[in-house]
């Protein structure tokens, strides 16, 4: 066993040992390996070097590796802890661990902050609110006119603002989260309760479409 671990983490770069990861995130040691199944396709699924790229990412989540996509970026630097272009196994696993059903809730709310502090200032800014409004807007395909789209952020910033500086803080988004948790319903993904079982679709779908090709 020893040995098959070390052989497989010569050959892929990025990897940890399941054991570690399963200390570190709400998975289990076998839910750990099942996710390295699920990340060696995402990572060959463009580029074949066992290292997943943004373009393979937003492939993988929107079925698109050429639309800009702000969701796409900002979960893409998120994911990848070590600032290098890529993301590693190791980042995968303890990143997709926030959206289990078993995380715990203030660790929602922190990357959900950093979600939308687009320009890491530790501050969530009314322009900043209002791209992250846009591109919501976007992805449910709505359409709503500007003076629409300027009510609802003016209604939500003005309420998170407690502090009325203009500025969202850490401590009045979890106050604001509180009072509104549907804000987190994208934050879990219900089938990594038992991802030995069922890989999430996204990856069912990137084969079936290049079946399609």
């Amino acid at each position: 066993m020893g040995c098959g671990s070390s052989k497989r983490s010569e050959q892929v770069p990025g990897y940890e040992d399941p054991t570690v990861l399963a200390a570190e995130t709400p998975f289990t040691g076998s839910e750990v390996e099942a996710l390295h199944e699920l990340f060696k396709k995402l990572s060959n699924s463009i580029v074949a070097d066992g290292l997943t790229h943004k373009e393979e990412l937003q492939l993988a989540l929107f079925k698109t590796r050429n639309q800009s996509n702000l969701f796409a970026d900002r979960m893409f630097y998120l994911f990848d802890v070590k600032c290098n272009g890529v993301i590693e196994f190791g980042e995968f696993v303890r990143s997709l661990g926030v959206f289990h059903p078993n995380a715990p809730i203030a660790e929602k709310i922190a990357f959900a902050f950093r979600l939308y502090d687009l320009r890491q200032t530790g501050f969530i800014e009314r322009e900043e609110l209002k791209e992250m409004v846009l591109a919501l807007l976007h992805e449910s395909d709505l359409v709503l006119s500007e003076d629409a789209v300027e009510t609802i952020v003016d209604q939500t910033f003005n309420e998170a603002d407690t502090k009325g500086d203009g500025k969202i803080d850490p401590e009045e988004w979890k106050e604001f989260v509180s009072k509104h948790p549907s804000l987190l319903k994208n934050m879990t993904l219900p089938y990594l309760m038992d991802i030995t079982l069922a890989f999430p679709s996204f990856v069912v779908r990137s084969e079936i479409e290049n079946c399609e090709v």
